[in-house]
Order: C-alpha cells, then structure tokens, then sequence
C-alpha cells in the first residue's frame, strides 16, 4: 500500500455515459472531479458498433466514437480522467475512502458510482467471437434490434426481459425464434402468455444453444439441441440475442451500501442517493428496468447535482 493518500472532492468510479456525464456537470460546477475509468474504459458502449438512439447524431454513431466524445468533454471542463479501477471501499466514516489498484488510497468528500452492468453470455466461443465482431450477437434487443428489421433472429432467455425482449424484436423482425433451457418460463404469467400470443414467435422450450453459426464476420444462424431428444438442428438467423440477464458491477460496495437481491444498488427513490450520505450512483449499478446510454447520462447528471448540493450542505 502507498503511504501517499490523495483527497479529492468528487471521486467518480467507472466511465461510461453516467460516469463522463457526472464528471462533466461535476467539472462545471468546480468540483474538480476525479474519474477511474474502470477495467473496461467506455463501458459496455465501447462493444456496440452503431448506436442510433443517441439524440443529436442524425446519421448515428459508433460506441467508441461517442465515449471518446464524451470523455474528452469531460477533460475539457477539467476532470482528471485516469487509467485504473476502485478494489476496495470503506464507507463507515467520512471522508469516503477508496482504494485504485489495491494501491492508491483515495479520501473523497463526495463519491460518484457509476460502474455499471456486464451482460450475462453463454460463454460458447462461437457467441464470443461474433460478439467481438460486431456481426449479430447483442444483449440488448432495444438497442440493436433495428438492425435486424424484416430478418430472422435468435433470442435466448426465459424471464421477463427475454419476454419483454422478444416481443420488442416481434415488431422488427420477420421471425423471432426464443430458445427457453428448461421446461418452463422463469417470467410472470402475464409476459409468457404475451410471447405465446404473437404469430410471429416460435418458443422451442428445453432446449439448448450448441453453437452461433457463421461465415467469420456476421452470423448466418444457431445450432441448437432438443434436449428431449437430444438431436441438433440449425436455425438460419443473421441474429443472436442474449436474455439471460445482467451482472452489477457492485461487489466491493456490498458492505457498505444497500443493495437489491442481484447485487443492483438501491437509490432513494427521485434521486441519485444512495443510504450512504455522499455516496451516489449513477447508470446501471442501479438501473435494470431500463439500461440505455441516455438514461445513464441522464442519472449521472443528477449524482453530479446531488453531489454538489451535499457539499454545498456542509459549508
């Protein structure tokens, strides 16, 4: 451990549009914010080729293209964005304390968490590679489903948001196809009713995702397995959607702040708090309802606010 310890006045864990959004506002309000970019700088926009959803670019952009935007807007207001990750937290007393690396200990008036969600895959390296391709796997139908209008596709899962999912591509697409693993739904009644009333869904139950076929760059269908009996077949798709759910990236704050049963930070309700005085959240640590790029900007800007009405409270 360093002896060196560093206090800072905002502190901001993790990129992405509620952390550059935070550190933006943050910036502008002379809160001379410091933001840890995270172990994956950008956050899970940096993995999207095209988002066309982002208001005020007509003709869309790439993920990278708009965290690169969005972090350099944030420099420019005076933020100091560094290389690094948050290992440990403790949040018992005042000022905040947090370790960079298991190194670097951080004091902080104020903190900012905005580290997000990672996507839950299969894990078959066929899923990955496409998915590293940019060529038709997603985990998001609201973001990506626009892309596979009057085509086939693929989608895994069988709780709400595979539902919720599936219905959303229903309207884009010519045919959904919802691979279910096991016997039965996991979703509520309402949603797997909804699926089974659409024409254009087929729901194969108890069945399994063998492999995500393709010519190398973009997905040309999936191989599954009946697994009642136990035959392969393949399904002709140019897309592959994941529905199986979400992982918060809030482990090293479970001792400290309230979470939900799947480890999501639990906000005061119309604001960015969390039960921690001075600790706020931001994005899809505490979102899984929504999950866009917009509505992280969105509730980064008001951990800024709430961060700079709490020091302001102080004083």
């Amino acid at each position: 451990m360093s002896n060196e310890i560093e206090k800072v006045k905002c502190l901001i864990i993790g990129s992405g549009p509620a952390g550059y959004t935070a550190a933006i506002y943050a910036a502008r309000a002379n809160m001379n914010p410091v933001l840890y970019q995270g172990t994956q700088p950008g956050g899970q926009l940096t993995t999207t080729n095209e988002v066309e959803n982002w208001p005020g670019n007509p003709e869309g952009i790439t993920g990278p293209e708009m965290m690169i935007g969005l972090q350099k807007q944030a420099q420019r207001f005076g933020t100091d964005v560094r290389d690094g990750w948050a290992t440990k937290v403790d949040f018992s007393a005042e000022p905040h304390k947090v370790w960079i690396n298991d190194t670097k200990e951080i004091h902080a008036d104020t903190v900012i968490i905005s580290t997000g969600a990672t996507a839950k895959y299969l894990g078959l390296p066929s899923e990955q590679h496409y998915l590293q391709t940019g060529g038709g796997v997603s985990a998001c139908a609201i973001c990506d489903g626009f892309f596979y209008r009057n085509q086939e596709v693929v989608i895994v899962g069988a709780g709400d948001s595979a539902c919720e999912e599936a219905h959303y591509l229903s309207k884009l697409c010519k045919k959904v196809t919802m691979l279910v693993r096991s016997e039965k739904f996991r979703a509520s009644k309402i949603m797997e009713q909804r699926v089974k009333n659409i024409e254009n869904i087929t729901i194969l139950m108890n069945h399994d995702t063998v492999e995500v076929l393709g010519d190398g760059q973009v997905v040309t269908g999936v191989k599954a397995k009946n697994k009642t009996t136990n035959e392969d077949f393949e399904i002709p798709a140019t897309g592959f959607f994941v529905a199986i759910g979400h992982k918060p990236n809030t482990d090293i704050f479970a001792d400290y702040i309230t979470l939900d049963e799947t480890g999501y930070i639990i906000n005061v309700p119309g604001s960015s708090k969390t039960n921690v005085p001075g600790v706020f959240v931001g994005g899809d640590a505490a979102d899984h309802v929504y999950r866009q790029a917009i509505t992280a900007a969105g509730t980064g800007c008001m951990a800024a606010l709430d961060a700079e009405r709490y020091l302001a409270s102080k004083h």
